[in-house]
Formats: structure tokens, C-alpha cells, sequence
């Protein structure tokens, strides 16, 4: 295949993917490629959606982190993380309703998201400067999504598909990451007030701060480094739970506080 054709086949995935918002869900892309793909090409896809909307006008704010539980690492036969982006038109307050026209098949995590004081300097990203490049931290929902139909996906979908980000939710109580131990802290996010999923910071990564660190050092390889008040969602704290409308979720980390979110009917 010349380039020029393969040029074309991504802008034709990240096209189908562009219209699925708000739309119906497509065929997983991996089917579509003669290998299934490489990750190459998945995130080659999200940066085509990526220049889209920010033509469009959007405002990126930051980065999510997902693949961060070794155990879906497995599953989808990968060995790090991956990342996408955050729009500024994807976050909901805290406590707000989210009509269900925004999504097609939500599901909600509980991570604690970080901003940033300052861009990490990459050539000495040691602990200490992670620890000094983060403002403070904050309590969140990340509400996953998938264009892909029936969350039949594999690596390169979830990748070319943003990191299956959809929308989020930032806590009100921001917290200086210095006093925590972001490692031990206890996670549980309830659905119509019962605890319906566990975890701690040690889920992500081994710690939420090394989940950063990958996604600093990843962001600046390809030209979108952290910026001075970058929101990052560093990963899942437990297991995502399915949303349907109606349904209200809440979560409580220790040490950093809780966030809330319904979905309306």
C-alpha cells in the first residue's frame, strides 16, 4: 500500500469515528486492517480527530491515562498504558446531570486527576520533580465511552477511539499531593448509593505518580507536552461500572475527596 493510500485509510477510520458522536457505533477498526493493525496507526487515527477538533475550536485541557490495571493490560495483550486527550467541552461539575444524549455506552471510573503548577522537566523526571511539577490534586469520575459497538475492542480501537474518553468529573477539594500517600490511599465508587466498585492508588500503575510520569514523558515524544494547568486522569482506582439513565454515582478517596455525578433520564 503507497502512503498516499494509507494516508487515506486512516482519515477514512478517523472519519467513521468522528461520526459516531452523537451517532451509532461502528465495526472495531482493528477488523478493518489485513494485521489488525499497529499502535502506530491507532494513534496516527487519534491525532487525525485530535487536528479535527481543535480546527473545530476546541480547547484541549489535558490528558487521560488508561490501560494503567496490569490486568486489562493482559487482556488486550499490551505492556504499558496508553493516553488520549481532554477537551475542555468534556467536563461536567460536580454534581451536575449528564443528559444521555452525549454518550452511547457509558461507563464510569473513579482516578485521581492531577493539575499541574508547571510542564515536568523531562531530562530529571525523578520523583521529586513529578512531586513538585503537580499543583494540587483532586478527586474524579472519568465517564468511559466507546464508539466502538458493544466495547468490542482491542488495543488499536481504543487508542484510535481517544482512549475511549467520553467526559469527567473534577472533585472541589484540591489537595497538595506532598501530605499524601497516593499509593495506600482506599477508593469506592457507589451506584444509587451502594458500593459497587474497590480500589487503591497502588491499581494505577503501582502509583498514580508513575502513571504521570509515563504520560509526561510519552506526551513530550509526540509534540503535545503538559502544559501549566494541564488536568491529567492518571487511570482507574477499581473496576469501571456500567451507566444507565437514572443513575447516580459517587466516589470517596481517601485523603483527597469525593466527586459526584447522575445521568439523567
Amino acid at each position: 500500500m503507497s502512503r498516499t493510500d494509507a494516508t487515506s485509510v486512516l482519515q477514512g477510520h478517523a472519519d467513521a469515528l468522528a461520526g459516531a458522536y452523537g451517532g451509532e457505533a461502528v465495526r472495531p477498526i482493528r477488523r478493518a486492517f489485513e494485521d489488525a493493525g499497529t499502535i502506530e496507526d491507532a494513534y496516527a487515527i487519534q491525532a487525525l480527530n485530535t487536528d479535527r477538533w481543535l480546527h473545530e475550536g476546541r480547547i484541549i485541557v489535558g490528558a487521560k491515562i488508561g490501560l494503567t490495571a496490569k490486568a486489562v493490560q493482559a487482556q488486550l495483550g499490551v505492556d504499558q498504558p496508553d493516553f488520549g486527550i481532554l477537551f475542555a467541552d468534556m467536563a461536567v461539575e460536580d454534581g451536575a446531570a449528564i443528559a444521555p444524549c452525549r454518550l452511547l455506552q457509558p461507563k464510569v471510573e473513579a482516578e485521581v486527576a492531577f493539575v499541574m503548577r508547571r510542564a515536568p522537566d523531562i531530562d530529571r523526571l525523578t520523583t521529586a520533580e513529578l512531586l513538585s511539577s503537580v499543583d494540587y490534586a483532586l478527586p474524579a469520575l472519568e465517564i468511559v465511552d466507546s464508539r466502538i459497538a458493544g466495547w468490542d475492542i482491542g488495543i488499536v480501537d481504543t487508542i484510535a477511539d481517544n482512549a475511549s474518553s467520553g467526559l469527567f468529573v473534577l472533585g472541589t477539594t484540591p489537595v497538595p499531593v506532598a501530605g499524601l500517600d497516593l499509593r495506600l490511599c482506599g477508593m469506592v465508587l457507589e451506584k444509587n448509593g451502594e458500593p459497587v466498585s474497590f480500589g487503591a492508588g497502588a491499581a494505577c500503575l503501582g502509583h498514580p505518580l508513575h502513571a504521570l510520569g509515563w504520560l509526561a514523558r510519552t506526551l513530550a515524544k509526540v509534540g503535545r507536552p503538559l502544559e501549566a494547568g494541564s488536568i491529567v486522569l492518571s487511570g482507574a482506582l477499581g473496576p469501571m461500572v456500567d451507566a444507565r439513565p437514572s443513575d447516580v454515582f459517587e466516589t470517596r478517596i481517601e485523603g483527597v475527596g469525593s466527586a459526584r455525578v447522575r445521568f439523567g433520564q
